[in-house]
């Protein structure tokens, strides 16, 4: 798998997302922690089916997602796959 340049991201990003430090990082503001709290679950459920988990922030109720396939030292469509995948779970 290989790692996509800065133009190939750019050009791939999903809406709500941004690239930045080497990474897709997205955070989403819930009406509610618990809100938050059943979004992270939602998400967790599906990356652990896909094998593909993000880095996930909680902070009362703004929730950070930050995806970089580690394995191969960047940005690959894997992670652009599972940030469109993580739009159609938490909006």
């Amino acid at each position: 798998m290989a790692v996509l340049t800065d133009e190939q991201v750019d050009a791939a990003l999903p809406g709500g997302w941004e690239r930045a430090d080497g990474a897709l990082r997205r955070s989403v503001k819930f009406p509610t922690f618990l809100d938050g709290i059943d979004a992270v679950r939602r998400v967790a459920i599906h990356a652990e089916a896909k094998d593909h988990h993000p880095d996930i922030d909680i902070r009362w109720r703004t929730v950070t997602f930050v995806l970089v396939t580690h394995s191969e030292g960047g940005i690959t469509d894997k992670d652009v796959a599972m940030a469109e995948d993580i739009n159609g779970l938490v909006v």
